[in-house]
């Protein structure tokens, strides 16, 4: 027990300089300084939140490729009892 004590402290120190990193710039004086401070946080932010590349609907995906398989498969089955020439 004792053993954790210090191994949560040291858990809380490590994690509070990310906090701290985000609070810094409004505490700047300098309006320039201040400005350049919130521009990199903004690129920083914009880093973490890249979204995925979207899929063009151009591009059948496996799955879909996949069910236009099943579906013609049932269409053809469904030809077959059809009369032709009757």
């Amino acid at each position: 027990m004792k053993a954790l004590v210090p191994v949560l402290l040291g858990l809380m120190i490590a994690a509070t300089p990310a906090v701290a990193e985000i609070e810094q710039c409004r505490f700047i004086q300098a309006k320039p300084d201040r400005e350049a401070c919130y521009q990199r946080q903004a690129t920083a932010l914009a880093a973490k939140r890249k979204p995925e590349p979207e899929r063009t609907s151009n591009t059948p995906t496996l799955e879909s490729l996949q069910q236009m398989r099943q579906e013609d498969d049932a269409v053809y089955k469904s030809l077959r009892g059809i009369c032709r020439g009757c």
